[in-house]
């Protein structure tokens, strides 16, 4: 029995260590022509699981008038139902950001209402948010194969995103949130689940 069990391990270990790790280099064609670079690492350490590092950013500081700047650094493992680096896989993720931008809600000229219902002299349109996130998920992708070295990754993250941020008026340089938020803390917090992470991923094995 216990030259069974060495003789299994040895087959293992064997096969561990022959596993053939490839890496991918890759960047993302949706953002590259607006000037937000997204790039990332793919490497394979099993028959059906790969691991990436991406990094995301967004250098604008101001795009269509709105703060748009983001900084973000993921990791993610990923499973391929055939194999490494083809068809259909899915996967975990877990994110971090830094942001200096204009949320969506403040697309508008309307006065600032505090959540305690006080109105402020603030516009909306004038605000924008600092601060950082957490983000975990899940995604879901499908790797074409184009050639010999070539890929394309196509790809969807979705998961809760806990953001921690202070809210400012671009033209005083007043915090607009003063009142802190609702729990009365000076920072403001939010929790969202919301699609974070997705895109066209060109490939390119090393």
């Amino acid at each position: 029995m216990k030259k069974l069990l060495l003789l299994c391990f040895i087959n293992v270990m064997t096969s561990t260590f022959a596993q053939k790790n490839e890496t991918y280099v890759k960047a993302n064609a949706l953002f590259l022509p607006i000037g937000i670079l997204n790039v990332g690492v793919e490497r394979s350490f099993a028959e059906h699981i790969t691991g990436q590092a991406d990094l995301f950013i967004s250098p604008w500081k101001s795009f269509a008038g709105k703060h748009a700047q983001v900084y973000m650094l993921g990791f993610n493992g990923r499973y391929y139902f055939n194999e490494t680096f083809k068809k259909f896989y899915v996967g975990v993720d877990f994110s971090l950001a830094q942001f200096n931008i204009q949320k969506w809600g403040y697309w508008n000229d309307n006065f600032y209402v505090h959540k305690n219902g006080v109105t402020t002299p603030y516009i909306n349109s004038n605000l924008y948010q600092k601060g950082y996130s957490f983000m975990l998920g899940g995604l879901a992708g499908y790797q074409f194969t184009l050639a010999d070295r070539w890929n394309l990754d196509l790809y969807f993250g979705f998961g809760t995103m806990q953001s921690f941020y202070k809210g400012y008026d671009k033209l005083s340089g007043d915090r607009y949130d003063n009142n802190g938020d609702s729990m009365g803390r000076e920072t403001n917090r939010s929790g969202e689940f919301l699609p974070y992470k997705g895109g066209v991923m060109i490939s390119y094995k090393l």
